[in-house]
């Protein structure tokens, strides 16, 4: 299994995609201006208390005000009983407005939902995640070889003892430290050492809301999250952006450094390998399937659901082998394009429907195999009595059509058009190419006004950057006829 990441870095953004036997299992976005928060730490200040939801809405200095159930608090006993008496567990016990708490954040906003909180704090290095507040010491559920969990938990408990850290706080080993020496977790401990003790200081210090600890940016997260085994080298397009995670390669895993590939082709990284394609099926409703069959794929706010359709399909023997081949392969799809759109919560699957018992076992077992690769902790719940397919997959961020579009103005919402920012994100990737590929002096974007608003306000200084980048002059042009993901580049 061939297995490699790729890394798109502008100003403005940074695109990661996980790229495996060349289909696109991943894709991660990240923009300068809106950096998620999940893993982040702040001093927060409690606002108000709702015993009746067992709740509280914590400001922790972003826009909305965030959420935190009594489950989330250390000490809560996971929301079900006191630990001492055996009642329910109350918030009132342990927030009251005005209270200052020091929380993590587990799920950016989405949507009109401010940010999902926790008290039970964490911090990741690449083979270790620190718990201060418990005592428990875990291996990652992916790592099923019982020797191999058994050796990592010795070697954990070995280098515990050699740094003088026994009973100050609980790990787990994750995924990533299968087959690794006592060198890198005794390494790692201490450089968790370090960074907890820097986290605290901040906190004791602290009088109102305010950032105490944010994660690496996503191109090094990259490295110490996704280079998982397997995975063959990470090609990176921006210098600056390569030496950077060079170095944080070297200190802290330097077993990817030898992955690490600068890309300098004169293609873009993401249009050589068909990412930008990907990313523009990954926005339409309809995935078509090579058997002539397709999926119908629609995200609410309750849930997701995925229709399966034969479409042209009509098999070569009976219909029920022909339903039988298309649920098969949309059992293979519709796990890739989760993972690929991040689709989480609630998802519903409704399967052409099949007669047989055994085609019905052979499509939920397809499914729940495709499911195992996905790093997204989910549960395939089998068959309902209507036949639908009932499973759940965890969203910890806003998903791929959220990032990149909005709703429409036009249709109020019954669809999707892509952000002005996003549009003026192509036109510049799109001016990149034909600076490269032509020998003219000026280009004219033709676009609508919000688009051509937002060239000449917040992204000017990026579009005079690129100007001076390809020595050529840039003019704008508004079309009142455009709507906004419509736009055109002339050669002058």
């Amino acid at each position: 299994m061939s297995e490699e990441i790729l890394v798109n870095v502008t100003p403005m953004e940074t695109r990661v995609a996980v790229v495996e036997n060349g289909a696109t299992q991943d894709i991660y976005i990240e923009r300068s201006t809106s950096r998620g928060l999940v893993g982040n730490i702040y001093a927060g200040k409690v606002v108000r208390v709702l015993p009746g939801m067992q709740a509280g809405f914590v400001d922790i200095g972003a826009e909305r005000t965030s959420f935190i159930h009594v489950s989330d608090i250390a000490g809560g006993n996971g929301g079900g009983r006191d630990s001492d008496t055996g009642a329910p567990a109350a918030i009132g016990d342990h927030l009251h407005e005005g209270k200052k708490v020091i929380v993590q954040v587990t799920k950016d906003p989405l949507g009109s939902k401010g940010a999902r909180l926790t008290t039970q704090l964490s911090v990741s290095s690449r083979y270790l995640v620190f718990m201060p507040q418990t005592r428990h010491v875990g291996v990652s559920q992916r790592i099923d070889d019982v020797e191999e969990r058994n050796r990592l938990q010795q070697l954990l408990a070995d280098a515990l003892a050699a740094e003088e850290m026994e009973g100050e706080g609980g790990y787990i080993l994750r995924t990533a430290a299968e087959g690794v020496g006592p060198e890198e977790i005794r390494g790692d401990l201490r450089f968790l050492k370090r960074l907890w003790a820097a986290v605290s200081r901040r906190a004791k210090r602290a009088t109102r809301p305010e950032l105490l600890y944010e994660d690496v940016p996503l191109h090094l997260r990259t490295a110490r999250d996704l280079a998982r085994p397997g995975v063959e080298r990470i090609r990176i397009d921006s210098r600056e952006s390569f030496a950077a995670l060079r170095q944080f390669c070297d200190e802290y895993v330097p077993e990817v450094s030898t992955l690490l590939e600068h890309y300098d082709g004169e293609r873009p990284l993401f249009e050589l390998h068909g990412i930008e394609d990907e990313i523009r099926r990954a926005l339409s409703r309809t995935v078509e399937l090579k058997s002539g069959g397709h999926l119908v794929i629609d995200q609410t706010e309750a849930m997701t659901t995925i229709d399966v359709n034969t479409g042209s399909f009509v098999g070569r023997r009976n219909q029920a082998e022909t339903i039988f081949k298309t649920n098969l392969e949309a059992a293979t799809t519709l796990a890739r394009q989760l993972r690929v759109r991040n689709l989480g919560g609630i998802i519903i699957v409704d399967f052409i429907d099949m007669k047989d018992e055994e085609h019905r076992r052979q499509v939920l077992r397809t499914l729940e195999k495709a499911m195992l690769r996905d790093p997204a902790r989910n549960k395939v719940f089998g068959l309902s009595g209507l036949g639908l397919v009932e499973m759940t997959r965890k969203r910890t961020r806003e998903s791929l059509e959220h990032t990149l579009c909005e709703e429409c103005p036009v249709c109020q919402g019954r669809g999707m058009l892509k952000t002005a920012e996003t549009v003026c994100y192509e036109i510049f990737r799109e001016i990149m190419r034909d600076a490269r590929a032509y020998e003219n002096d000026t280009l004219m974007v033709l676009a609508a006004q919000g688009v051509i608003d937002r060239l000449l306000d917040e992204e000017s200084a990026n579009l005079a950057d690129l100007e001076e980048f390809i020595g050529k002059t840039i003019s704008l042009r508004v079309e009142p006829g455009y709507n906004q993901e419509h736009f055109d580049i002339i050669l002058l």
